[in-house]
C-alpha cells in the first residue's frame, strides 16, 4: 500500500504552512507523505471520510500530570479521549511517568519534568548549586527533559529558586517553575518575584492564570498587568488553562494539607487550613476529589468523596473552582503587536486531573470570535512544538510526525487523534497503546531499558532557548 493512512475531506487548518482548505493527508511510516486533493483511497490500508469535519496538527499539551504522585494511571487515556497526542509532566516523579507510559500507555507522546521538591528530590529548602546539579543530572539521565520547581506548594528560598533556574539554563535543560517561594506565595507577588529571579535565563513560568486570581489586585488589573509583563519579557515562556478549576494535593500530614495552595484554597472558600477543613470542603463541594470510575478519573464531592478520601490515606488530588473567568479569558487571548500570543500556548494541567478542556472551551473562543481556528492551533500545537524543540510536531507538510487532530466543530470536541502515524482515539473510544517517551540523548538509554521508544530531543535548538 502506497499509505497507512488516507484522511479524505477534512478541512486541513495548518498555518505553520499557510493552509485552510479541504484536503486529503496520506500517512506512512509514521510521517505524512503527501497532502493534496483526491489522494486514492483503494492504495490506504485505511480511510476516514472526514467531510465537515476538521483537521489539525495533533494538540500539544504542555502542561499535564501522569504520575502516580499526581494524575494517576488514567490520565493517558483521558488525553487521548480529549484528542491530544502529545503531553509534558510538569512534576513527575520521572520514574512513576515512565512506569505509567510503559504500563498504561494510549499511544502519545510524552515527556517528563522530574520536581525539585524539599524532603524528596532535595534536602531542604535551601538546597547548594551542587546538590541543584546533581538532581537536574540524575534527572536527565532518567529520561527527564528538565525539572520544575515546585515552589507554590513546596517553597525553596528565592536564593536557591534563583540557583535552579541558572543551573538548569547552564546545562541547557529545560526549567518550569510554579511560582512561589518562602517570600512570596502563589500569586501575583510571587508571579513578579519569578520574573525578577529568572532574570536573563530562559524560564517557563506555569499556568500564568493561577496567579491571576485577585488575592493581592483586582483580578482584571492583576491579568493585565501580568500581559504587560510577559510582553516586555520574551524570555518568559508561558501557557495558561482554560478551566474554572485548579488541582492541587490533597495529602495531609500532622492534621495540616503539605501543600500551600491547598491550605490557601481552602481559606478563599471560608474553610480552615486543616484536615477537618477540607473534608468540610469535600463535603460541601468547595473541594472536589479525584476518583477513579470506569476507567477514568471524576470529580467528586459529599460524604462518599471524604470517605474514598480517607480510604487513600488522604493522599490524592483536590480541585478547586477558583479561577476567575476574567482572567483566564485575557491571557488566552492577549497579543503583541506584532499579532503573536502573549502567553504561548493554551494548556490543562490536566491529564489524570479532570480538566482537559482545551477543545471544548478553546472552540468555544473560536465560535465567540476570540479566535480564528488557525489562531487555535497556534495556541494548543505549532508554538508548543515550537518551544520544546519537537521539530516535526505542530505542521502536517510532508515530513512532518503524523500527529493529526480532528474536531467535530458543531459538538465542540475530537473526532479522532493519531500520534506517530497510529490511531489512538476514535469517536470517543481509545484505541492506542504504549507511548513515545520523548527525552534528551542522555536520558534515551534508561527510556529505552522501560521498553518505550525514544524521541530524542535537543533543547538547544528549541524555541526555549532559541532568540524569541
Amino acid at each position: 500500500m502506497k499509505y497507512d493512512i488516507v484522511l479524505q475531506k477534512g478541512r486541513v487548518v495548518d498555518p505553520a504552512n499557510g493552509v485552510d482548505s479541504v484536503l486529503d493527508i496520506g500517512i506512512k511510516g509514521g510521517k505524512i507523505v503527501e497532502v493534496g486533493a483526491d489522494l486514492p483511497a483503494t492504495e490506504a490500508a485505511e480511510c476516514f471520510d472526514l467531510a465537515g469535519y476538521i483537521v489539525i496538527p495533533g494538540i500539544i499539551d504542555p502542561h499535564v500530570h501522569v504520575s502516580s504522585w499526581v494524575g494517576g494511571r488514567f490520565g493517558h487515556r483521558m488525553m487521548a479521549l480529549a484528542g491530544v497526542t502529545t503531553a509534558v509532566d510538569f512534576s513527575g516523579p520521572i520514574a512513576s511517568v515512565l512506569e505509567l507510559a510503559r504500563d498504561y500507555g494510549a499511544g502519545l507522546n510524552i515527556a517528563c519534568l522530574n520536581y525539585v521538591r524539599p524532603g524528596h528530590t532535595v534536602a531542604t529548602n535551601d538546597p547548594s548549586r551542587e546538590e541543584l546539579e546533581k538532581l537536574l543530572l540524575d534527572s536527565l539521565a532518567q529520561g527527564a527533559i528538565g525539572y520544575k520547581i515546585l515552589g507554590g506548594h513546596y517553597p525553596l528560598t528565592p536564593e536557591a529558586t534563583a540557583r535552579a533556574i541558572e543551573v538548569a539554563n547552564e546545562h541547557r535543560a529545560y526549567v518550569a517553575f510554579h511560582a512561589g517561594t518562602l517570600a512570596n506565595g502563589s500569586n501575583f507577588n510571587g508571579f513578579k518575584e519569578a520574573v525578577e529571579l529568572a532574570g536573563k535565563n530562559r524560564l517557563h513560568l506555569a499556568h500564568i492564570n493561577s496567579y491571576c486570581r485577585g488575592r493581592v489586585k483586582p483580578v482584571v488589573e492583576e491579568a493585565q498587568e501580568a500581559i504587560r509583563i510577559l510582553e516586555e519579557h520574551r524570555h518568559i515562556v508561558s501557557e495558561s488553562y482554560l478551566s474554572p478549576f485548579n488541582g492541587t494535593s490533597s495529602k495531609v500530614s500532622g492534621g495540616v494539607p503539605e501543600s500551600e495552595v491547598t491550605r490557601t484554597c481552602l481559606e478563599v472558600g471560608g474553610f480552615p487550613p486543616t484536615e477537618e477543613g477540607l473534608a468540610q470542603a469535600i463535603r460541601a463541594g468547595w473541594a472536589q476529589i479525584n476518583v477513579e470510575a470506569g476507567g477514568l478519573n471524576k470529580l467528586a464531592s459529599g460524604e462518599e468523596a471524604v470517605e474514598y478520601w480517607r480510604a487513600q490515606g488522604t493522599d490524592g488530588t483536590a480541585s478547586f473552582p477558583v479561577n476567575p473567568g476574567e482572567s483566564r479569558y485575557l491571557l488566552a487571548t492577549a497579543r503583541r503587536q506584532d499579532g503573536t500570543f502573549v502567553v504561548d500556548a493554551l494548556s490543562t494541567d490536566g491529564g489524570g486531573i479532570p480538566r482537559n478542556a482545551t477543545v471544548e472551551l478553546g472552540l468555544s473562543l473560536v465560535k465567540w470570535g476570540a479566535f480564528t481556528l488557525a489562531d487555535f492551533v497556534r495556541k494548543t500545537s505549532t508554538n508548543a512544538a515550537a518551544i520544546f524543540g519537537l521539530h516535526g510536531k505542530g505542521h502536517l507538510g510532508p515530513g512532518a510526525d503524523a500527529d493529526v487532530t480532528v474536531l467535530d466543530w458543531e459538538r465542540n470536541k475530537p473526532y479522532l487523534a493519531i500520534a506517530s502515524g497510529k490511531l489512538i482515539m476514535y469517536r470517543g473510544a481509545v484505541v492506542g497503546q504504549g507511548a513515545t517517551f520523548i527525552t534528551t540523548a542522555a536520558g534515551r538509554k534508561n527510556v529505552e531499558a522501560y521498553g518505550l521508544k525514544p524521541l530524542v530531543i535537543d533543547l538547544s535548538t528549541s524555541g526555549f532557548y532559541k532568540t524569541r
